[in-house]
């Protein structure tokens, strides 16, 4: 059992919050029954989706010990709404990643939601302890999804971990429990895995996405230009490599989702696309270690394999 403030958590693994849609209710609900941090990736939910799936996943968490999390994007346009949303509805835990806000310390001071930025370099995790952050979680270029640095996390958690004296939860590469060894090796007192828990029974997103995770190989992943502004680590598809060839692809109708966008394609139709399986027209992000992943497993499958690790 690891404590953050008067948050304690059996087991100290973060579920990876896995716009758009990826991260929802169920699976949240499943990784804080097993003593985890589920997480729902409020990113592009409204508000009245966000409380819903918060008292959803709330209504099927039975088991204590575990906690209840939103992860919201930084560069969302609807960024503050939606934490304040998630405040509200007092989850246990806000992570802030793709981009920095020194706003949202004051909108969480004073309540009991713990928060925990994404960080991927010691500055700014000094910042972010000297700001007010219960912990943080330290991702490297390895990791799915938007990314702060070319680094891999295996080059980052060290010294970080060893610069602050917050909790620290390492992220990116994470996909087995060696992996999850070697973070707490370097000083991380638990982990943050996306990758693994999309191929999961319970992830909401198609069978045809999980079958490309356990399909794919050490190449064919691809790191990406998102419209977001931000490199993104992508299974390589044909959509992704329009992008990579710099393919004119600038959607007729946009949905503002972010506060800056490229417009060189809407990453919110291509992460919509990916979740529904359509290998064509659908970005699939992912980690860069996901060739290690080869089988599906339940969450309660994937906790049995990592519990021993955090319980000697």
């Amino acid at each position: 059992m690891i404590k953050i403030g008067d948050l304690e958590i059996n087991i100290p693994i973060i579920q990876g919050g896995m716009a758009i849609r990826a991260s929802m209710s169920r699976l949240a609900a499943a990784v804080a029954n097993e003593g985890g941090v589920g997480v729902i990736a409020g990113t592009t939910l409204s508000i009245d989706e966000l409380k819903e799936e918060i008292r959803n996943a709330r209504k099927n968490i039975v088991n204590k010990g575990g906690a209840l999390g939103v992860n919201i994007m930084v560069a969302a346009s609807g960024f503050a709404d939606l934490v304040k949303t998630a405040i509200e509805e007092k989850v246990d835990m806000l992570i802030c990643g793709a981009g920095f806000s020194r706003d949202v310390f004051d909108m969480v001071k004073g309540t009991s939601t713990k928060l925990v930025p994404i960080v991927s370099s010691l500055k700014l995790a000094k910042i972010a302890q000297k700001l007010g952050a219960d912990a943080i979680v330290v991702e490297g270029g390895n990791a799915g999804g938007h990314l702060g640095t070319d680094k891999d996390s295996w080059d980052i958690v060290g010294e970080i971990a060893h610069g602050v004296s917050i909790p620290v939860f390492g992220a990116g590469g994470v996909i087995t429990p060696d992996d999850a060894q070697r973070m707490l090796d370097l000083g991380a007192i638990g982990v943050q895995m996306g990758s693994r828990f999309l191929a999961s029974k319970e992830c909401e997103v198609s069978d045809e996405f999980k079958e490309l995770y356990v399909k794919t190989k050490k190449d064919d992943v691809v790191t990406i230009m998102s419209s977001a502004g931000l490199p993104a680590n992508a299974i390589r598809t044909p959509f992704a490599e329009k992008i990579l060839s710099q393919e004119k692809l600038t959607p007729k109708s946009c949905h503002g989702c972010l506060k800056k966008c490229t417009r060189s394609f809407c990453v919110n139709s291509a992460l919509v696309n990916g979740h529904n399986g359509n290998y064509e027209s659908g970005l699939f992000f992912c980690g860069k270690d996901i060739w290690k992943i080869d089988e599906i497993l339940s969450v309660k499958e994937i906790f049995e394999k990592f519990a021993p690790i955090f319980n000697k």
